[in-house]
């Protein structure tokens, strides 16, 4: 019966609408975006829309007016991707009605705002006028291949209108399974395949979530459009970062390969995955994993990017999120990409409006509902006491960092109470700001705004204003403080990380049955969700990759590689060194950043490059003393050739290991590399070398001047390290820059010295 009745109302409802006119906005209303819990519709209703309508016209008998609400006057926008909820004109006793009806999780008031959402792209530099961009038209026809959890083909990112036909060479498919059929890929996806038969081996009687390449995590839709999604408008996350959401290569072409399992994932698996890659035809791997503490030849992802490399293809992998210890990072393998996570210029958070006028800041993602109205507040201190939290239970208590912010976070929501404020020095707050309750984080010096106004009220009050996006934050980029470090175990002649991306609240595409996070025990679920990590760092690499790949068809990896480092960043938007997060924001050293941060459009025209080939990599595993049947294991041939051995590998970067300073400290020590660059720059070029101090050592290039008479010319030098002996904790680092002459390019080399 009730069925019936509310198919009636429905009906009622849509035939009211389409014999009644429009009406305009009062003065009293606004537009609002009303985000709801799908996982709590009725049963009752076939659609979410018909749900949608429903809750507008059940709240019409809790309005004190004369004048009743009509769904269909107001209803602007039903959503189905991007958001799950409608958009809707409400007065604000509607509004308030709307907030306790069942399913409500949050609302946004409707306002114009700035096309910038992930955001990352505009930081990178990348422009529709000019640069990496339209010279290489978007990526057009690149195939970046991620072996990651799956995608969700009906996300907007991955969308393919526009976009001329499949490259003729590409030999994939898209492969049917559970909820996913193989017309689901298209011009944009063209590409997607599953590999678990390693983990039905291991555990035979298993039932997979979902037993196709259908994404149920979310990861791999996240990693894949930001590598190379198509520009969506009116992405945001429950009003945060909203505009439009793009990946760094939006013409380039998405090939994936789940491997990555909610039920786990085995390295026979990936294997399998990044073989069919190959197969495939892919031009560029993001594969954001790594398997930690393996030698070379050990490593089932080092022994298959060899493989890729040998088929000239581009592999972007990630550092891993260990950091910020030294020696921490996995994936430092030679042949392939290795990238470090970074801040971008973009806070997320929202405003405390106290009592007597004065506003202070913070940082937050709280998605969810939260009174408007002021509060009273009260200082509690350390917020470590459950028990007496709950004295306090409509009161906004203010928390004053103890040395252990998770646990007062934790207090807080235990205590049922409706917000909550922590004054925290704490400069990595990612890890917290998504809170199941209202609450802010804020710096001493916002504070001690709050504190003083405490102090000098007998009743003092607060508000929240919440769903703020602040551009322009400076400093920016820094270091993530989770990013994992160097120097490589399982090959320290190389110095590693590569590279920094952007990694750090990074906002892209997810599938829309996922939870992106919890509030008042309801899942809410969104098309878009921010995420951290050096997962978020290797696609945005990927896609630069996907770029220069687009441009210079012809270059090698180790080339595209070159041109990335030696073309970064290691000054912040201040004009001042890069920070590192994870030591106090000191001045980042290359075992954290790499070369750098990543420029798009300045490693399009990089002028000098140091390229490798297969044989050089052999000549390190050589050199590393690997006997014949773990070379071969790495190489797949048993005619590698070792005549000639070399730790000196032909890298964009340098690092040294100076004895530990255990005898006499005026000996000194040498150390010499050799290096080859090619010219791609113009036929009559020259180039000077310029040195930055390292502390205590002393550094000589020979020749220091380096002329080209024609494109793609080579020219060899010499890098010399004199100093004492260092202790084993001891760290210099310093740059290697070629600059040319009269012109505007900069070859950049990071150089690291070490006990």
């Amino acid at each position: 019966m009730e069925f019936h009745l509310s198919n009636l109302y429905l009906f009622l409802c849509i035939l009211y609408f389409t014999s009644t006119p429009f009406m305009s906005i009062s003065a009293e209303s606004d537009t609002y975006i009303i985000h709801m819990d799908l996982s709590v519709m009725p049963k009752a209703f076939s659609t979410h829309q018909d749900w949608y309508l429903a809750t507008l016209a059940s709240i019409s008998n809790t309005l004190e007016t004369s004048r009743k609400l009509v769904p269909s006057d107001k209803l602007v926008y039903s959503y189905t991707n991007s958001i799950n909820g409608f958009s809707a004109v409400l007065s604000s006793s509607e509004l308030e009605a709307i907030k306790n009806s069942k399913g409500y999780i949050s609302c946004t008031k409707d306002s114009t705002v700035k096309v910038d959402t992930t955001h990352s792209y505009k930081f990178l530099g990348l422009d529709s006028n000019y640069g990496a961009w339209p010279v290489s038209n978007y990526g057009e026809d690149v195939i970046i291949g991620l072996v990651d959890t799956g995608v969700w083909p009906e996300s907007k990112s991955f969308n393919d209108e526009g976009m001329s036909d499949v490259p003729s060479r590409w030999r994939g498919e898209c492969e049917s399974g559970e909820q996913f059929s193989s017309s689901l890929c298209n011009k944009k996806l063209i590409g997607a395949r599953y590999f678990n038969k390693g983990l039905l081996a291991k555990y035979p009687n298993l039932v997979f979530s979902m037993n196709s390449a259908r994404d149920t995590d979310g990861h791999g839709t996240h990693t894949s459009s930001t590598a190379a999604g198509i520009p969506v408008q009116g992405a945001s996350f429950f009003g945060y970062a909203p505009g439009t959401a793009t990946g760094v290569a939006p013409n380039s072409r998405v090939a994936m390969y789940k491997a990555l399992w909610d039920e786990g994932s085995y390295i026979s698996d990936i294997l399998a995955a990044i073989d069919q890659a190959i197969a495939d035809g892919v031009d560029v791997l993001s594969l954001s994993f790594g398997i930690d503490g393996k030698a070379l030849f050990e490593d089932p992802v080092a022994i298959a990017t060899f493989a890729a490399m040998e088929k000239s293809i581009f592999v972007s992998t990630s550092s891993g999120n260990a950091g910020p210890s030294e020696e921490t990072l996995h994936n430092g393998t030679p042949w392939v990409l290795t990238v470090a996570a970074g801040t971008i210029d973009r806070e997320f958070g929202g405003t405390l409006m106290l009592g007597n006028g004065v506003s202070a800041l913070g940082s937050s993602l709280y998605p969810g509902k939260y009174s408007s109205k002021f509060i009273q507040i009260v200082l509690v201190g350390s917020c470590d006491d459950e028990k007496s939290l709950k004295n306090f239970r409509h009161k906004i208590v203010i928390c004053v960092d103890n040395g252990d912010l998770s646990e007062q976070v934790y207090y807080v929501h235990e205590a049922k109470l409706p917000g909550g404020i922590f004054i925290s020095n704490a400069t990595d707050l990612e890890l917290y700001m998504r809170t199941s309750y209202p609450a802010l984080f804020v710096s001493l010096e916002e504070g001690q705004k709050i504190l003083d106004y405490i102090k000098n009220d007998s009743n003092p009050k607060a508000r929240f204003a919440l769903r703020e996006t602040r551009l322009g934050i400076k400093p920016a980029p820094k270091v993530a403080t989770y990013s994992s470090r160097g120097p490589s175990q399982s090959c320290p002649f190389v110095l590693k990380p590569d590279i920094m991306a952007p990694g750090d609240l990074i906002l892209a595409s997810w599938p829309p049955n996922s939870s992106v996070t919890d509030v008042d025990a309801h899942h809410l679920f969104n098309d878009f969700n921010i995420i951290s990590g050096t997962s978020m760092a290797c696609p945005h690499a990927a896609g630069v990759a996907a770029l220069l790949k687009g441009t210079h068809p012809g270059w090698s990896p180790a080339a595209i590689r070159s041109a990335m480092m030696t073309s970064a960043y290691n000054f912040d938007n201040t004009g001042n060194p890069i920070k590192d997060m994870g030591f106090k924001d000191q001045s980042a050293s290359p075992l954290a950043m790499g070369a750098g941060h990543v420029d798009p459009n300045r490693a399009l025209d990089p002028g000098l490059i140091y390229d490798a080939t297969a044989q050089d990599y052999i000549n390190l595993l050589c050199a590393m003393n690997f006997n014949s049947s773990q070379i071969k294991t790495i190489t797949r041939s048993s005619s590698h050739n070792c005549s000639f051995q070399s730790l000196d590998l032909n890298y964009p970067s340098f690092i040294a290991y100076f004895k530990a300073n255990n005898t006499k400290s005026n000996v000194k020590e040498v150390q010499e590399f050799h290096r080859t660059v090619t010219n791609v720059g113009e036929e009559n070029s020259v180039y000077i070398a310029n040195l930055t101090a390292v502390n205590g050592l002393k550094v000589i290039v020979s020749p220091d001047r380096l002329e080209f008479t024609k494109k793609y010319e080579k020219k060899r030098y010499k890098l010399s390290l004199e100093g004492p002996k260092l202790t084993n904790d001891s760290l210099v680092f310093g740059f290697l820059t070629w600059v040319q002459a009269g012109g505007k390019r900069e070859v950049r080399s990071p150089i690291v010295a070490t006990g």
